[in-house]
């Protein structure tokens, strides 16, 4: 399962960054998304990480707080984890 480390700022310029090595990556099977170390994500990293989930055999993210927060302030928990926290 490949692996993707997400930086502590996802803002645009990391998606963009990472968009070519996620592409590629979402081509092996489900792709593994380490964002423990998030701190800071923006609309952009969001959008990326939905498609992510959407694409293939789609994605598991281990995510921070600060991205479980975030997440769960635009209704996207559902579709971001497999384990909704209550």
């Amino acid at each position: 399962m490949p692996t993707i480390t997400l930086p502590s700022r996802c803002d645009r310029a990391a998606a963009e960054a990472l968009l070519p090595e996620m592409v590629a990556a979402l081509g092996s099977g489900v792709l593994h998304i380490d964002a423990r170390e998030c701190a800071q994500i923006g609309q952009v990293m969001l959008q990326l990480l939905v498609s992510a989930r959407r694409t293939g055999d789609g994605a598991t993210i281990e995510a921070s707080s600060v991205l479980r927060d975030t997440a769960r302030q635009f209704g996207l928990e559902a579709e971001l984890f497999d384990e909704v926290a209550a």
